[in-house]
């Protein structure tokens, strides 16, 4: 049998296409001799014949990409593609700012640091799309003088001392 002809049986058997499969160049002569699909059976298990791996694609770039990435790294204007509106919607940041600001309203109200009777005011604002930011709710409601002072935190008396 040629060596094309144990080339071909051994692509058969190891089941890989015929490019894939080698033969030791010492021992071309004796995969020449091979005679049965047995004997090119006997060549791979000695190791004169073998197939090579597939070559894949090394992914230790992606992978160090995606921890950047995760980590809040490579995200300035030139990584951006798509519009202002397109990669998160203005409907979603609507939401996380209308309900950032409610949220922040509740413990305001719920602390009582806001004033009574403002609270409803104050939520309508906010549904009315006042505020452009926490930041800028926070800064109207000390002008307007709807959030009450602080008060002082007293440190607590240590405990009497037994007589």
């Amino acid at each position: 049998m040629s060596v094309y002809t144990v080339r071909r049986v051994a692509a058969k058997i190891l089941k890989v296409g015929e490019n894939r499969v080698k033969i030791k160049p010492d021992e071309v002569a004796k995969a020449a001799q091979a005679l049965t699909a047995d004997d090119v059976r006997q060549l791979i298990r000695d190791g004169t014949v073998w197939c090579d791996r597939v070559k894949g694609v090394p992914r230790i770039r992606a992978k160090l990409k995606h921890t950047k990435k995760k980590s809040g790294k490579r995200w300035g204007s030139g990584s951006r593609r798509g519009g202002k509106n397109s990669r998160i919607s203005a409907k979603s940041k609507w939401m996380s700012r209308v309900r950032s600001q409610r949220r922040v309203l509740r413990e305001l109200r719920d602390t009582k640091r806001l004033k009574d009777g403002t609270y409803r005011d104050a939520y309508l604002m906010v549904k009315g799309n006042a505020f452009r930011s926490m930041g800028a709710m926070l800064a109207h409601l000390k002008e307007v003088k709807w959030l009450k002072a602080e008060a002082p935190k007293v440190a607590a008396a240590p405990p009497a001392a037994k007589q």
